[in-house]
């Protein structure tokens, strides 16, 4: 039996899945960048900004559609409860697992 997500967690996946390759692509470790911005109980819109600054310094016409989608990306998070924003943070280290990325 396959899971599946809610259609408010999969608002919040489906950008990051389209814009994160280049969002973290120079990056030491991309699941670390990514708990970062959804450790807290509301998404980290600093960081993200950070990590958004450094693409559109390298890629400025790769980086324009990224911001909206990554602030689309927080409101969705934020409206997810704590048990969802939980399954987004375990869904992250389970792909680290998975990669055989090494946590920092």
């Amino acid at each position: 039996m396959g899971t599946t997500m809610s259609p408010a967690l999969q608002g919040f996946a489906r950008p990051l899945r389209e814009h994160g390759p280049a969002l973290l692509s120079e990056v030491n470790n991309p699941h670390e960048e990514m708990l970062a911005l959804v450790w807290g109980p509301r998404f980290d819109r600093e960081h993200a900004m950070w990590l958004w600054s450094r693409l559109s310094r390298r890629a400025p016409q790769q980086a324009v559609p990224v911001l909206p989608a990554l602030m689309n990306a927080a409101e969705h998070f934020d409206a997810l409860d704590g048990t969802d924003q939980r399954r987004v943070r375990r869904l992250i280290l389970r792909h680290r697992a998975l990669t055989g990325a090494v946590a920092v």
